[in-house]
C-alpha cells in the first residue's frame, strides 16, 4: 500500500506540473489577470469547450490510474481521491513556483466547469483536498475496516454541502462579471459534517 500510494502521489504531482503549464500557456496567449480573468474574460467559447473536455480527460487519467493500483473498489474509490487531494494541491503549488499565482490563499479561481462553473477562493478546494489526502491515507492504512453506515451519510452530506458553496453562484461566472463573495457559511457547515462523519468513524474503530 505504501509503494502504490507514494507512486500514485507522485504521478499526481507531476501531472499537476502538466496542468498548471497549461493555464501559464493560456495566460501567456490571453490578457488578463491568470486563471479566473481569463476564463471569464478572455477564453472565447470554443476553447472554454476545450477546458472542458481537459477536464474530463484529467478525470478519466486519475481513475485509470487509480483503478491499476486498486486490488479492489474500495482502494480504487480511496486512490482516486489521494490522488485528487495530492493533484489539486500541487496544481496551486506548482502555479506559484510558475508565475507567483496566487498571491494569496485568498485569491478568487475558477475551480472546475463541470457540469457548472465552480468558483471559490483558492483556499477552500486546498482545504477540501488535504482532507481527501489524509482521509484516504488514513482508510488505506486499515485495509479490513468497514466505514459505518452513518459515517458515510454524514460524509456525503457534507460534500453535497461543499459542492454547493462551490456551485450556487455559477450564473456569475456565466455572465462573466466577478461573484458577490464566497459562500464560507455553506462551506464550514459541509466541512463540520464531513469531519463529523470521520470522527464517527474513528470511534468505531477504538
Amino acid at each position: 500500500m505504501r509503494r502504490n500510494a507514494l507512486w500514485v502521489a507522485c504521478y499526481a504531482i507531476a501531472m499537476a506540473a502538466v496542468e498548471s503549464a497549461v493555464v501559464v500557456y493560456l495566460r501567456a496567449l490571453h490578457t488578463g489577470d491568470a486563471p479566473l480573468s481569463v476564463l471569464l474574460y478572455a477564453l472565447p467559447d470554443r476553447l472554454v469547450l476545450i477546458e472542458v473536455g481537459r477536464e474530463v480527460a484529467t478525470l478519466v487519467m486519475i481513475l485509470a490510474v487509480a483503478a491499476l493500483a486498486a486490488r479492489s473498489a474500495r482502494e480504487a474509490f480511496l486512490y482516486f481521491a489521494l490522488m485528487f487531494g495530492v493533484w489539486d494541491v500541487f496544481y496551486y503549488i506548482w502555479l506559484w513556483v510558475f508565475i507567483g499565482w496566487p498571491p494569496s490563499l485568498l485569491t478568487w479561481d475558477i475551480l472546475f466547469l463541470i457540469p457548472v462553473p465552480w468558483l471559490g477562493p483558492v483556499l477552500a478546494p486546498v482545504i477540501v483536498s488535504l482532507c481527501l489526502v489524509i482521509g484516504a491515507l488514513w482508510l488505506l492504512a486499515r485495509p479490513s475496516f468497514v466505514v459505518p453506515r452513518r459515517a458515510w451519510t454524514f460524509a456525503i452530506l457534507g460534500a453535497v454541502l461543499i459542492l454547493l458553496s462551490f456551485t450556487v453562484d455559477y450564473r456569475y461566472a456565466l455572465a462573466r462579471v466577478d461573484p458577490p463573495r464566497f459562500r464560507w457559511e455553506l462551506f464550514g457547515a459541509g466541512l463540520v459534517v464531513a469531519t463529523v462523519g470521520m470522527i464517527w468513524a474513528g470511534r468505531s474503530v477504538r
